[in-house]
Formats: structure tokens, sequence, C-alpha cells
């Protein structure tokens, strides 16, 4: 019995040139391969748990998750044709050769590749980072070897070549850790008092909960910046917090409903485009009496009529939907790839 299996392990299956596979051979190699596709799973599982706890060389980490992965599994197939009975070295020649085809063909995989490693060990983008390019923008969630996955805050997924960042223009707001100052524009009818205008807009802007508290660096300002065809045109200056700048549209929106209701709480007349006709004379006449000539004067006129003071003020358009989706609990993007690689 022993002397069958032994014969059976030795039967040779399958020749290639002058090297003969065998049975026994080939079932190593397969169980060989099987062990280093466990232990790169293991390793790359062990890795990415460390990274989502880290704080710090995160990209480091990430990159040695796909180093030792990568590695893991190569190594282990060499190991298991070489159990099964190949020549390694005599297949260099033919290795160099397919590598040089694969090279020729795969310029584009390798240009990737390296601005990946670019893109890890510059540091100017890191995952997590806030970014915007000419047609995408959103967090970025994954730097892979041949592309970078980002988020928007729509939860689109967008891959981006590592080149492109490499080479293209990119705008990355939160850089380094910091926030940024951001401008929101609104504009008010003519004969408003500018004064009054910055003081309501100023004390709205610093009541939103995510505006940062101010210093002598980053201060809440209100810029009167031009003059319209139908009013003033101003600018709030304000400093958000880094999680408010993660997510502009929304920012942007709370920041302009807050506005809109300080401006109609004080009575502030929002501008909207507009033709005054002023009759000067017809025949003569001025005012009410050439409207009357021209059959347009309504019965029982009176001169103009001031204004009733007892108009209320516009009031609250109700709750600020914006505000709210910025104090939602976190949906950070880096921290749902977290919690999902925990659970992988």
């Amino acid at each position: 019995m022993v002397n069958e299996l032994t014969e059976l392990q030795d039967a040779a299956v399958l020749r290639l040139g002058g090297i003969s596979l065998t049975l026994g051979g080939l079932l190593t190699a397969a169980v060989i391969i099987t062990l280093a596709g466990a232990l790169s799973w293991a390793a790359t599982r062990a890795i990415r748990r460390l990274r989502h706890k880290a704080t710090r060389s995160t990209q480091a980490l990430y990159l040695l998750e796909k180093m030792a992965g990568y590695g893991i599994l190569i190594a282990g197939v060499f190991m298991g044709l070489s159990a099964a009975g190949l020549n390694l070295s005599s297949l260099a020649v033919f290795a160099g050769a397919i590598g040089i085809g694969l090279g020729l063909g795969l310029q584009g995989v390798v240009k990737e590749f390296v601005s990946g490693l670019f893109l890890i060990f510059d540091r100017m983008v890191s995952v997590g980072d806030y970014v915007e390019l000419d047609d995408a923008r959103g967090a970025i969630v994954e730097i892979g070897p041949r592309a970078t996955r980002i988020r928007t805050n729509d939860n689109i997924n967008i891959i981006v070549p590592n080149s492109s960042l490499i080479e293209g223009k990119v705008t990355n707001w939160t850089l380094k850790g910091d926030t940024r100052r951001i401008h929101v524009p609104f504009s008010v009818a003519y004969g408003a008092n500018r004064s009054e205008v910055r003081d309501v807009v100023l004390k709205a802007a610093r009541a939103i909960p995510f505006t940062l508290p101010e210093t002598e660096a980053r201060k809440c300002q209100v810029w009167l910046v031009g003059f319209g065809e139908s009013g003033l045109d101003f600018e709030l200056l304000v400093w958000p917090t880094q999680d408010a700048v993660k997510r502009p549209a929304a920012m942007h929106a709370a920041y302009t409903w807050a506005i809109a209701e300080a401006l109609d709480e004080a009575g502030i007349e929002i501008p909207f485009p507009q033709t005054d006709l002023r009759i000067r004379s017809v025949f003569g006449r001025e005012g009410d009496d050439a409207l009357e000539i021209l059959g347009r004067a309504p019965k029982g006129r009176s001169r103009k009529s001031a204004p009733s003071e007892a108009t209320p003020k516009a009031a609250a358009q109700g709750s600020n939907d914006a505000v709210e989706d910025l104090l939602r609990p976190s949906s950070d993007p880096i921290e749902k790839e977290r919690l999902s690689g925990e659970d992988r």
C-alpha cells in the first residue's frame, strides 16, 4: 500500500520540456500557494486594523499593507513552483523576455503605480484629506497602486488615476489638518444702513455652531465688495471648523440661510432686478395729474402714502436644514471605511 502511494506520488502527470511534474509535487505546490494566500490575507487584515486605529503614519501603514500582501503571495507562488519541480533558474531568460514585453505593454500601469508611491511619500495629499479637482470633489478614502478613490458628500465613489493627482491642479482643503476662511456673498438694497448690515450678519454668523471662536488672526468680517445693478454687494468672511470645510455645499447653504433670516428680522431689504418708471411731465402736468391725462390715475387717488409701521417684519422661515445636516453625527467616509474594515 505504501509503495503504491509512493508510486502514485512520483507519477509524472505533465512534462514541460525536460521537466517532469509529479502529482506529489503539484499537490505540495497547491498547499504552499494556498497557505501563502491565507497568510497574505491575515497579514493585510491585521495591518489594516492597525491602520484604522492609528492617528499617525497611516500612509506608511497602507503601503506596508499592500507590500506585505503582494509580497507574501508572490513568494508563495515561487516557492510552490519550486516545490512542483520547476527549475526557476532555467526560466530566467524566458521570464526576462516576458518582463520586457509586459514593461512595454504596461507603461500606463507602471506610471500610475509610481505616481501612487509619490503620493504616499510626498504627503501633499493623504487618506482623509478633502480635495477638489477639475471635475471631482470629495474625501480621499484610498490611495491604491493604480488609482485613488475619492468619495463625495453624496456618497459617490470617484476613481481618479494617480497621475492626475501628480500632474493636475489639486486643491487640498484640509492640508496639514488646518481649516480655511470662506467667502459667502450676499446683497442688500441701496439705502440700507451698512453698519447695521454688518452687525446683524456678523451676529448671525457667530451664532452658527460650526463657526470657530474668533482670535486676533481669525476674525469674522463683512466686506462691501461692489455696487451691483440692484443693490450693494457684500461678502461674509468666516472661519468654519474643519468638519464643516469637508462639506462645502451644506456649509455655504447654512451661512446663506442664516444671513437671509438675519436680514429679514432686521427689516433689511434683499434686492431683486427691477426698473422704476417715472413720468416727469405730460402736456405741462406732472405726477398724478400727468397720469390722469393718460387715463392711468386710479379713482380716489392720494399722494404716496407712507408704509404702515404696523407691517410685521418677515418671520423666520423655519429651521436651517443645512445647519442640521452639518450637525448630524459624523458621516466621514474615512470613519465609514474604518468601521467596515473592522467588520471584514
